[in-house]
């Protein structure tokens, strides 16, 4: 660790807000006096409003350290809570009682608290950090809690502690009444660069650092152009340049070292920066290399092959896909405007329909009829003949579709066998003239066996 290299007796670049490193600029002493001076004249509210990192939890650690023994403290970090909440933990840190206490008995009690300490001739302060958090109704409800007062003083004064959204929420007309009570509003602004290495040195001080110069006045302006005078982040680049250059074995930090460690927290290390002289840092000079071509190793080759034959068989199967699709196309507009599926003749309800009963009913003798439209008769088909399966497809009845038409198109004949037929397929059909748009209707597919064997 760099404490023993750099011969440093603690962390002087820490993160807990240890108020012996507290460094006093000039608007940590303003605040500090006006918070001090609020406190001890009882104005009841107070508000201490401060960019992230700049120090306002040290700088109220500071101002208990200051009242001690003469206050009695609450400091609230929690502020993502509800009113009753706020209360109950507002009593636990004052040492009280809240278990099973609902609100009005949790402020009696808080009540008779602060009478007794204003006998005994102490202050009670609550510390509300991170202000800016608490919902509007909590806002509301510590409000209320500057009520508690006696005829002659305050019995509570509250501080309270946020970033500048803080700020910007008390201009709201909902908590003007808040905004009126704060009666001190103390502020934390960055520091300038020549306050940046006085609060550095006062870090190193407070650390026991007796070596010679640790930071060059490069490296100094650097963290101060880098932190932009917040003290956090001073903090944080102090740190990672002192852990840096001990890893680097320097003695002393240097411009180059901040501007390393600088770049290792992301923070802005881009554009010209000036030398001590004054004069801008030469640019640096990017080489440009003859661009190599990469040969493949074995293993991406194969890969690369790999790759290849799996689009190839993609592109394959796609094309078996169209192909078939054009096929299965050409087929339906062969077929019609009417849309037909081919029944199959291993279904098990076409078996079940060719063993049933019905089907094997005694011969009947042929009924000679005279074919509608003039058409000549023509024999019979046996009625008792199966219907042969693979040879019937469903067809659905367009609204322009008649009867005569799908037969001459479909079946390529239309006579009393060809009607003799079609009833037998479709016992239900009462009247073959009158087809309705939708109506599913079994045709034979082509000539019939029959007429066939006749001729």
């Amino acid at each position: 660790m760099f404490l023993d290299f750099y011969r440093l007796q603690e962390q002087p670049f820490g993160v807990t807000p240890d108020p012996r490193f507290l460094y006093f600029s000039s608007g940590h002493r303003e605040a500090l006096a006006s918070l001090f001076y609020g406190i001890e004249t009882g104005r009841g509210f107070l508000s201490l409003v401060a960019q992230p990192g700049m120090g306002k939890t040290t700088l109220l650690f500071q101002l208990l350290k200051r009242w001690k023994g003469y206050v009695h403290s609450a400091f609230l970090f929690q502020t993502q809570c509800d009113s009753r909440e706020l209360v109950r933990y507002l009593l636990e840190d004052l040492g009280l009682d809240s278990q099973d206490r609902d609100i009005v008995r949790m402020h009696a009690d808080l009540n008779d608290f602060l009478f007794r300490e204003t006998k005994a001739g102490k202050r009670v302060v609550l510390f509300i950090d991170e202000a800016q958090n608490l919902a509007d109704s909590v806002l509301e409800t510590v409000r209320l809690l500057s009520d508690f007062e006696a005829p002659d003083r305050k019995l509570l004064q509250i501080v309270l502690a946020g970033q500048p959204q803080f700020e910007q929420r008390l201009a709201r007309p909902a908590l003007t009444q808040l905004a009126q009570r704060i009666a001190v509003r103390a502020r934390l602004e960055a520091l300038p660069p020549a306050e940046v290495v006085r609060y550095m040195n006062h870090r190193l001080q407070v650390a026991r650092y007796q070596g010679p110069e640790l930071f060059t006045p490069e490296a100094a302006a650097a963290i101060a152009d880098r932190s932009q005078g917040i003290p956090r982040l001073i903090n944080h680049l102090c740190f990672n340049a002192l852990s840096l250059g001990c890893a680097m074995r320097s003695r002393q930090i240097t411009r180059e070292i901040v501007r390393e460690a600088a770049g290792d927290l992301a923070m802005d290390t881009s554009g010209p920066r000036p030398h001590a002289g004054g004069s801008q840092a030469p640019k640096p000079q990017i080489q440009h290399r003859a661009t190599q071509p990469v040969v493949p190793s074995r293993t991406s080759f194969s890969s690369w092959m790999k790759t290849k034959l799996f689009h190839g068989r993609v592109f394959q199967t796609s094309l078996l896909a169209v192909l078939l699709l054009g096929v299965a196309i050409y087929l339906g507009t062969r077929a019609g405007a009417g849309t037909f599926q081919r029944e199959n003749a291993n279904n098990p309800l076409s078996q079940v329909a060719k063993e049933s009963p019905s089907n094997k009913r005694p011969l009947e003798s042929p009924v000679t009829t005279t074919a509608p439209d003039g058409l000549p008769p023509s024999d019979p088909l046996p009625i008792d003949a199966p219907p042969d399966a693979s040879n019937i497809f469903t067809y659905v009845v367009q609204p322009t579709d008649t009867l005569r038409a799908l037969c001459l198109s479909l079946v390529g004949r239309y006579d009393e066998s060809v009607l003799e037929e079609i009833r037998r397929l479709n016992p239900n059909l009462k009247d073959l003239r009158h087809l309705s748009p939708g109506q599913e209707i079994r045709l034979p597919l082509g000539p019939s066996k029959h007429n066939d064997d006749s001729r």
